[in-house]
């Protein structure tokens, strides 16, 4: 990871300050060292960076499929609250799954409501629109417009850009 990145995501985090929504997403396609550049960003914060595959999907274990897309925003919160502020969250992949019947970008806009959150975001932004998997991909979502801030793993930065 550049420091350009991490500085961008320092600079960000500060900038959420006063918003509604209190987050950062950190997107950049697989592979691209979201990963690291978090747990840099954690460590920085003295703070632990928590995998939401793994936190989530122990959750679900016991609850039906309905119980789980009813229970989705609670568990999401609950899993935040025992990390305190601000929170560094990786591995979102679960809260993309249909079955869950949620919009990923809004569970994360709503746990930042209170406190401040860095997430990784495995995809990418394209003309402005902030996109999730591909085309046609049954996971896919593309959100023209983000009440967020967001760093991409090239060094841009919606902070630069009035947002």
């Amino acid at each position: 990871m550049t420091e350009l990145v991490f500085n961008k995501i320092k600079q960000s985090l500060h900038a959420t300050d006063g918003l509604y929504h209190r987050l950062v997403l950190l997107a950049g396609e697989s592979g691209s060292g979201k990963t690291d550049a978090l747990q840099k960003v954690a460590d920085d914060l003295e703070t632990s960076v928590i995998n939401i595959n793994l936190a989530f999907s122990h959750e679900l274990l016991d609850l039906t499929a309905r119980q789980r897309s009813l229970r989705a925003a609670a568990i999401l919160d609950q899993i935040v609250d025992k990390a305190g502020s601000p929170v560094v969250l990786d591995n979102l992949e679960i809260l993309f799954d249909r079955e869950l019947k949620q919009d990923p970008l809004r569970l994360l806009q709503g746990i930042s409501r209170n406190r401040s959150v860095v997430a990784s975001w495995n995809g990418i932004i394209d003309s402005g629109r902030l996109l999730y998997a591909e085309a046609g991909h049954p996971e896919y979502r593309c959100y023209e417009q983000v009440d967020t801030l967001i760093v991409g793993m090239e060094g841009t930065a919606t902070i630069n850009n009035d947002k």
